[in-house]
């Protein structure tokens, strides 16, 4: 009764106190979110407008999946790697243009390896052209009520008018579990086997925090290390947003402990009464973290798979930590052992699966006839975020390491002509406090795209409501 009574107590100093004694390396947004009420348990600077990097990626699989739902794609439906989309830079896959990937593998692809190039690929095939596709995903973030975003490409690298808000990506995690719950599979995958290599998810929750089960993590230089995740206990699920921490072990450790103490019954009690709908957006410019996670000072090169390099595992664990005499860590918390949720997903190139797993991953059928490029492994690009292009075809295709990208990417790509038209951004908005989702009638397949005019209503969230 004495340790319960004590753990009570140390809830509720943290209850009175939130995170405003945390030390300055906790200076960033994060956010706690019940998914099914939008009550907000835990934030700071929530609305506060930050570089998405590769979190913009929840928005480019939510705009393919909503094509998917109204008829314009299917998941079989196979779009071409264009020279547009093989000049991203990494983290990317390296297929030639010319190459054929469907849309099933190619989002599975996207959220595992978070591959730029893919992102590309999935928006000119939905969209027509790059540029339909972005203005499809603003419009859609208009009407999902994401007043702080604003995109300017699919994949997140940089681009100083790209921008979001940790509230905004949580309207946007709940769109995504309650207009797609067919699909939740796809954002808790671990790794995924293309060939004979093995990639694995940079969200590193997964298989490690039990009930972790999606979704996204995301840097650039300007943005430092973000992630959106998702865990479930008990039917209860939630929703956490953290953005710009300074490493993506530090990312990794503070959604754990912001999950556990969501879970947690006795936290409940002092829990934040506010609702995700009653958020604002602060507005002005983003901060650039370009300073504190890419200096010269740091030890081994700043990148999205840090967590994989050796050189780079400087932290002592996450601040985060409940008080005494019970102590969490978000280091503590990730060095469980946990049985594979699945063993890595089978992608391949190509229009048909190959007959049986190959050094290529490519269908037999569907081979390029060039072999796509292997890039520089991350701990070879510079500290900036840039990367150099591979020079050499390698000897078999090969999925590309993370690196960091500080710079845009040429010059913004001018529009094409495109059969499909954008969502209306006069629709009807849906926020985060609107009515319970009615899942949708199945619609017959079709193997090509259709020139019917997409929905512009999505359907309706749970409401979001405030509670004491």
């Amino acid at each position: 009764m004495r340790t319960l009574a004590a753990f009570t107590l140390a809830l509720a100093g943290l209850a009175t106190a939130g995170l405003s004694g945390a030390p300055p390396a906790l200076a960033h947004p994060y956010l706690l979110v019940e998914a099914d009420s939008g009550r907000v348990i835990e934030q700071q600077d929530a609305g506060a407008p930050w570089y998405p990097a590769s979190v913009t990626k929840l928005m480019t699989v939510y705009v393919a999946l909503a094509a998917v739902k109204d008829g314009r794609v299917t998941m079989d439906t196979p779009f071409t790697v264009s020279a547009l989309a093989a000049s991203q830079q990494p983290s990317k896959m390296g297929f030639p243009p010319g190459t054929k990937v469907t849309l099933d593998n190619a989002l599975k692809m996207l959220m595992v390896k978070s591959a730029n190039d893919i992102a590309v690929v999935i928006a000119e095939g939905v969209g027509g052209s790059m540029p339909s596709f972005v203005a499809e995903m603003n419009a859609t973030a208009l009407r999902l009520g994401m007043s702080g975003t604003h995109y300017e490409n699919p994949n997140g690298l940089p681009d100083p008018d790209q921008v979001t808000s940790a509230r905004d990506l949580a309207i946007l995690a709940r769109a995504i579990i309650y207009h797609f719950p067919e699909h939740e599979m796809l954002f808790r995958i671990p790794a995924i086997r293309f060939g004979k290599i093995v990639l694995r998810n940079y969200n590193r929750l997964i298989d490690r925090y039990p009930g972790a089960d999606g979704m996204k993590t995301g840097f650039i230089c300007g943005s430092g290390f973000n992630l959106v995740a998702t865990a479930t206990r008990n039917g209860k699920r939630l929703i956490a947003v953290v953005l710009g921490a300074s490493s993506a072990v530090g990312r990794n450790e503070e959604a754990a402990v912001l999950f556990e103490k969501g879970f947690h019954h006795t936290w409940s009690i002092f829990g934040g009464g506010t609702s995700l709908a009653s958020l604002q957006n602060a507005g002005g410019p983003p901060t650039d973290m370009r300073d504190v996670v890419c200096n010269a000072k740091r030890r081994g090169t700043a990148a999205e798979n840090e967590d994989e390099l050796v050189a780079a595992q400087n932290d002592a664990g996450s601040p985060f930590s409940f008080a005494a005499p019970v102590q969490f860590s978000g280091a503590v918390l990730l060095q469980q052992q946990l049985p594979p949720s699945m063993p890595p997903v089978r992608v391949y190139a190509g229009v048909k699966a190959p007959a049986a797993d190959t050094e290529t991953g490519v269908a037999s059928a569907e081979k390029p006839k060039k072999k796509p490029a292997v890039q520089e492994a991350a701990r070879s690009a510079p500290a900036d975020g840039t990367a150099k292009p591979a020079t050499k075809p390698a000897a078999k295709p090969s999925a590309v390491a993370s690196a960091p990208s500080g710079t845009k990417d040429g010059a913004k790509p001018a529009a094409a002509a495109s059969s499909k038209k954008p969502v209306d951004p006069n629709a009807a908005p849906v926020t985060a406090g609107a009515t319970p989702a009615t899942k949708p009638k199945p619609k017959p397949k079709s193997d090509t795209k259709s020139d019917t005019k997409p929905e512009t209503q999505a359907a309706p969230l749970p409401p979001s409501k405030p509670q004491g």
